[in-house]
């Protein structure tokens, strides 16, 4: 009997995945007969859940939606890896959820996660963690094509008011951020969710832009690392282009064959000034000036040594 709930759980995990499985398939992962498949899918559907069949050579089985679908089951590395989750989140949302979910954990499952927890370090997330009701506005305007307005207070502590047509939300290390079009500045822009506040209601309604660059992948990689830092900064490189790429995280813009442009994004300008002395070329500050200031002091501290 252990063994016939132990195979349904398995087969119920595999039907949650988002495709259709034919039952020789399902056979194979189960290691068992397709009478036996169609046996145990009997079985699910006596105890409620909606397993559908569809006929024909493409068709197989999946799991459909239903009002009336049991509470989910996860198996043991399934928990594992949700109570883990739930523990490093650090959100009071999270921390409800993990309260909620350990008292139903099995004995065998809460001495792995304790097991897990004595030998494992979260550091301490830093900053604010957003709201998840406004991940969940963000993401219904996504699906709705409905502007969102909303105040937002930047890296520097300046705040605006924003009306933006949402195109996706992007998790990114342990923050959250929106990725849209910018109304007033007719372009796209970045935000992260913490450090905006929902207006009521949304704006008018919009039709979906194609991506930015064409592959939202693409642009994220391109501009993401830059939206994290609050300091930003232009050197001119008396170097190729070509010299500098792949060795610097930075945004490197051709001038000319001999010489390009270097834009960084840091909390410090010591360690642009650290980044950029260790590409051993030389350099000038086009912007900003307190960069400027801070070599200066650094130059002089460095003479002085020697």
């Amino acid at each position: 009997m252990r063994e016939t709930s132990g195979r349904l759980l398995r087969l119920l995990a595999l039907l949650q995945l988002p495709r259709e499985w034919s039952g020789t398939e399902l056979a194979s992962r189960l290691g068992v007969t397709t009478r036996t498949v169609r046996r145990d899918v009997d079985r699910l559907r006596e105890l409620g859940y909606p397993v559908r069949a569809a006929m024909g050579p493409i068709g197989g089985y999946r799991l459909g939606a239903g009002a009336e679908l049991p509470p989910l089951l996860l198996d043991d590395d399934e928990a594992v890896a949700v109570t883990l989750s739930l523990r490093t989140s650090g959100s009071e949302a999270a921390q409800r959820a993990l309260s909620k979910l350990s008292r139903v954990l099995p004995s065998r499952l809460r001495h792995r996660v304790a097991a897990l927890e004595a030998s494992t370090l979260a550091l301490p997330v830093r900053g604010s963690s957003v709201d998840p009701a406004v991940l969940t506005a963000v993401s219904a305007a996504i699906r709705d094509a409905s502007t969102v307005r909303f105040d937002y207070v930047d890296h520097f502590g300046g705040s605006s008011r924003r009306s933006v047509e949402p195109h996706r939300l992007v998790s990114w290390g342990r923050r959250w951020y929106v990725v849209g079009w910018d109304v007033s500045r007719e372009d796209w822009r970045t935000f992260r969710a913490d450090r905006l506040s929902l207006r009521t209601p949304n704006g008018p309604r919009f039709t979906h832009r194609p991506p930015p660059d064409g592959d939202l992948m693409a642009y994220l990689t391109r501009t993401m690392g830059r939206e994290m830092w609050p300091l930003r900064c232009s050197l001119r490189v008396f170097a190729p282009a070509s010299e500098l790429e792949g060795r610097v995280e930075g945004e490197v813009t051709p001038i000319d064959s001999a010489t390009c442009r270097l834009e960084l994004a840091s909390d410090s300008w010591d360690v642009v000034a650290f980044v950029a002395g260790m590409l051993d070329v030389a350099f000038e500050v086009e912007t900003p000036p307190e960069l400027a200031e801070r070599l200066r002091v650094l130059s002089a501290r460095y003479a002085a040594a020697t």
